[in-house]
């Protein structure tokens, strides 16, 4: 079996879940990212796990204040990642694994509720291939939709659905659909994702690392993805409603005694 080092990118912003950061969220008395790198930590074929932060020094000292000691505790390494791209977060990161990792996992900070079999099942198919990612199937319609300026009025009736009502400053915005996409051979694609560490790292040192996930980068050199089954219950949490989501999917129950924001 592989030995595999897992990185963790947690340098985002978070602008669509409010005015606090996703991964400080409470999960039954822990935040996400204590939840997320709890996946990891106690697996026999886990050797490191690096979880990279905010770049700026600021930020990052403020980051460690609120998660350096559970994250150490757990045995985790917290590093800075990168300043405007997650692909330079993983960058970064990448120069905090050991050399003696055959594999390297990332695995969005967001994604608490990743199942253990859903785990087994990438890294037994990381022992025979080079690159492998879960998917699911897309059950929903897709459509491909316009945006322009709503010409109605200064309040979009359409953005008390979306939470854009009421707000004099915003220009109201219309979406129109502009065509139905054929849905074979379309999947989602969730993480973790595993490579070996030596595809993975010559893939960082292309010169163009414009990516949307870390497979893309291993697709411009040319080389296969396998993709393995994921699971619905993978869920990444990007806005509030989230959260009670992944915490009923983890059978989470809220500790008794002191209020959970009291507990840090």
């Amino acid at each position: 079996m592989p030995t595999i080092a897992v990185i963790i990118p947690a340098a985002g912003s978070s602008q669509r879940f409010g005015d606090t950061n996703k991964l400080d969220a409470d999960m039954a008395g822990r935040p996400v990212l204590q939840r997320t790198v709890e996946l990891f930590v106690k697996r026999a074929d886990v050797s490191t796990v690096v979880v990279a932060g905010p770049h700026d020094d600021d930020a990052f000292n403020e980051f460690r204040d609120r998660h350096g000691d559970k994250v150490g505790l757990l045995g985790a390494k917290l590093c800075k990642g990168g300043k405007d791209h997650r692909w330079q977060t993983v960058k970064a990161a990448l120069e905090h694994i050991p050399d003696d990792a055959t594999h390297i996992a990332i695995h969005d900070g967001a994604r608490p509720a990743t199942p253990q079999d859903l785990i087994d099942r990438v890294f037994q198919a990381a022992a025979r291939y080079s690159a492998v990612v879960p998917a699911i199937d897309v059950s929903d319609t897709v459509k491909r939709v316009h945006e322009s300026s709503d010409d109605a009025g200064p309040i979009d009736p359409l953005g008390a659905i979306f939470g854009e009502a009421g707000d004099p400053d915003q220009t109201p915005t219309k979406r129109t659909v502009e065509s139905t996409l054929d849905r074979a051979g379309l999947m989602l694609i969730q993480t973790p994702q595993v490579f070996e560490a030596t595809l993975l790292r010559k893939a960082y040192a292309q010169d163009d690392l414009t990516s949307t996930d870390d497979a893309s980068l291993v697709e411009k050199l040319g080389e296969e993805v396998v993709v393995v089954d994921g699971d619905a219950r993978n869920i990444k949490i990007t806005r509030r409603g989230d959260v009670p989501m992944a915490v009923a999917i983890m059978g989470l129950r809220e500790p008794k005694g002191r209020a959970s924001h009291k507990r840090f």
